[in-house]
């Protein structure tokens, strides 16, 4: 095997990469978004995102790679650790630089550790997991994190080494449990929640906006330019960094538009609102919303009721709008345990923290249940 770090994924033919990802890849880990980022300046010495990535080949054929980056701060991660750095510099020491493998701006569960389909994983996960921690000592950087990996290779990365620790989250994720269309949902709900997202529905519809669904692939330069201004308004009313390039979304329609959904809200004929959304073969996933007027319910309406019909209407077994939000537990939305894996460099730092994320889990394992319990649905008999 020949094993290298590349920081320009235009060097990696875009089939040798997604034939790592297998039978139904993540949109976000193909090569045409995560080489459109770097292309389109969504990601690099500005943004503190420098790409890092090992890969492995054999005999010419890449057969496995990790998606990596040298981060000099914690912007855009999405498994916040500000405390982790303020502690460590207010003790001496320097937090950042530091690597970490994810999806930039992306809190999506999927593999870290990638490997051509037909090649045993085991040897090539492992080797993977040491060429990024023998990077993290030639770097002589603080730490090393893998952020939203899927839950079994949260475990195989565990399983490597007792100084890899574990960390625990809670998203809030939709599933289909065989809905015929939306009213069908609904009746599955109390009638307290039922009534709810009715009236927030119809608010919608007393606006005389027209919810809109659009695949990137069809969608117009107007469309395009709408989605980036709504993501780019969102970000400054926030006080944020909107990252994300006009450009970046064009290479997406061109490259995966078939991949893309927009979730758009026009009143007469001009979009006032819309959700940007990307799909796998049997998942929705919510990523940036905006508005140019503010309606009653609207944000529901586009970000989560329009996507809940959608994922009925296509046959998708799950909806993953996002990080964060409680709000989203009565409209139907199960709170899933989501997974990272740390690295410290520093002994006696490592300690301290592996004694706070045991505590850490078990605070958000008792969130997880009782969020549980008010979920909406009808209970039987």
């Amino acid at each position: 095997m020949q094993i290298s770090i590349t920081d320009n994924l235009a060097d990696i033919a875009p089939q040798a990469w997604d034939h790592l990802l297998g039978r139904n890849p993540n949109p976000f880990l193909s090569h045409a978004f995560l080489q459109g980022l770097e292309r389109h300046r969504c990601v690099g010495e500005h943004w503190g995102w420098r790409p890092r990535h090992p890969l492995i080949q054999e005999a010419g054929e890449l057969i496995g790679a990790m998606p990596l980056y040298l981060k000099d701060n914690s912007y855009g991660e999405l498994v916040f650790d500000w405390a982790w750095a303020d502690a460590y510099q207010r003790a001496g020491g320097r937090y950042y630089p530091k690597l970490v493998s994810a999806i930039p701006y992306t809190p999506v569960s999927a593999p870290r550790l990638l490997v051509a389909p037909d090649r045993d994983p085991g040897p090539i996960r492992e080797t993977l997991i040491e060429q990024a921690l023998e990077l993290a000592h030639r770097e002589g950087v603080s730490s090393l994190h893998w952020l939203f990996p899927d839950p079994e290779q949260a475990q195989r990365l565990e399983a490597h080494s007792p100084d890899l620790l574990p960390r625990h989250d809670v998203q809030f994720h939709w599933r289909n449990h065989g809905y015929r269309d939306f009213a069908d949902f609904l009746d599955r709900l109390n009638a307290r929640r039922r009534k709810q997202i009715r009236r927030e529905r119809r608010r919608v519809e007393e606006s005389d906006i027209e919810p809109v669904v659009v695949s990137g692939d069809q969608a117009s330069d107007a469309d395009w330019a709408d989605i980036h201004r709504f993501y780019r308004t969102t970000f400054d009313r926030r006080g944020g960094h909107p990252t994300l390039t006009l450009e970046f979304f064009h290479h997406l329609a061109e490259k995966i538009g078939d991949r893309v959904v927009l979730l758009l809200a026009r009143e007469q004929g001009r979009n006032v609102a819309g959700a940007f959304c990307m799909r796998s073969d049997d998942t929705l996933y919510g990523r940036h919303w905006g508005c140019d007027e503010e309606h009653h319910s609207l944000h529901f309406e586009v970000c989560y009721y329009q996507g809940i019909d959608y994922c009925i209407r296509e046959g998708l077994v799950r909806f993953e709008p996002g990080a964060q939000g409680e709000h989203k537990v009565w409209r139907g939305f199960e709170p899933t345990r989501v997974h990272s894996v740390h690295w410290l460099a520093h002994p006696g730092f490592r300690e301290i923290i592996r004694n706070h994320l045991v505590r850490e889990r078990e605070a958000v394992e008792d969130y997880r249940r009782s969020m549980l319990g008010h979920l909406p649905f009808r209970r039987e008999g």
